[in-house]
């Protein structure tokens, strides 16, 4: 009874948009709070209408600069935006280690921008493991369209494609190796390629070798529907009747402020795309199996640690060092601790 006299008014302030019960809510889904999942059960249903971007790409790209400049043009249409800002884990607090509100800290006067910093937590991929949860509370917090910055981490950051609705992979000139993109395995999962800082005298060499790249038939597609192991699931191939999204290659000066209009201008065209060629739903059914099966692990992990003791895992993995077991009879033995009773209490 005390939980639901709890979760009634926080829900309430989530659905109206207020920033302290937002606020809180985030805190709750990143620290895994026993009202997070209540929360997230009642806020599901008011979910499913926000476009999702993802900015991902290489650190020093100028990616913060360039989603502050993407949500002003947002605000220009009059339309609420939330920014997620995943930065890197820091070592002794925890905590978000750039902190992109400090970097945003311009935006921050505005009532139509909600600005969050999250911590990696040694999450893969470049985004924090609780990431979808924070969306799901933002979308049903009425922002119609969320912008989620990734640490920039390379060739882990396909995570994103599994996550947004469009992707945006933002690369700049004179950081080595001009097609490093495709190297790392991100231009395949780009809808829209970014070439920031195109004030370089190496920014046309870049955008060259991207489109270059395109037009041989790399990245041309989506391919990223539903990567897991664990699920079955997938979602519906794309019909050769359908019309191929064509990447476009933009230039930007974000500090300057150039070139982010054409840039938000082919975000509302690639949303467009994607409802009207039934790209959308498809994309929306990997996201949620993403979803069920990243929670299946969850809930797999934590079970297993509730009912392996600590010293049994310590003394399994010192057979394993002095080689008197090998990994794979490891882990098929910490498995069949699912099957035990729990202990009492857990």
């Amino acid at each position: 009874m005390a939980r639901g006299m709890e979760l009634d008014p926080l829900l309430q302030g989530v659905l109206r948009g207020d920033r302290r019960a937002l606020a809180r809510a985030i805190t709750l889904v990143e620290n895994g709070a026993p009202l997070a999942t209540p929360l997230l059960r009642a806020l599901f249903p008011r979910t499913g209408r926000a476009h999702l971007i993802g900015i991902t790409g290489p650190p020093g790209t100028g990616k913060s600069t360039l989603v502050s400049g993407l949500a002003r043009a947002y605000r220009g249409q009059g339309l609420p935006v939330a920014v997620v800002a995943v930065d890197p884990t820091s070592p002794f607090s925890g905590g978000a280690l750039l902190g992109d509100r400090v970097r945003m800290g311009k935006l921050s006067g505005d009532p139509g921008i909600f600005i969050r910093s999250m911590a990696s937590r040694g999450s893969l991929g470049g985004l924090a493991a609780a990431t979808s949860d924070v969306i799901l509370v933002l979308e049903a917090a009425g922002f119609p369209r969320i912008l989620v910055e990734t640490v920039g981490v390379g060739q882990a950051e396909v995570e994103i494609a599994r996550t947004a609705h469009t992707t945006v992979v933002v690369e700049a000139p004179g950081l080595g190796d001009e097609v490093q993109a495709i190297k790392a395995g991100v231009l395949e999962i780009a809808d829209i390629l970014v070439v920031n800082k195109a004030d370089r005298p190496s920014a046309s060499r870049a955008v060259a070798a991207l489109e270059t790249m395109l037009h041989m038939g790399q990245g041309r597609a989506h391919p990223v529907w539903h990567h897991g192991q664990l699920m079955s699931l997938e979602a519906p191939a794309p019909s050769e009747t359908d019309p191929a999204w064509e990447v476009p290659v933009l230039r930007t000066i974000a500090t300057a402020g150039e070139g982010v209009e054409a840039l938000h201008r082919a975000l509302e065209r690639h949303r467009e795309w994607l409802w009207e060629t039934g790209h959308r739903e498809r994309r929306e059914q990997a996201r949620m199996a993403r979803a069920v099966e990243s929670r299946v692990l969850a809930v797999l992990g934590r079970q297993l640690r509730q009912r392996l003791p600590g010293g049994d895992l310590a003394a399994l993995v010192a057979r394993v060092s002095r080689r008197e077991l090998d990994p794979h009879t490891a882990a098929e033995t910490l498995l069949q601790g699912l099957t035990r009773e729990p202990p009492p209490g857990a």
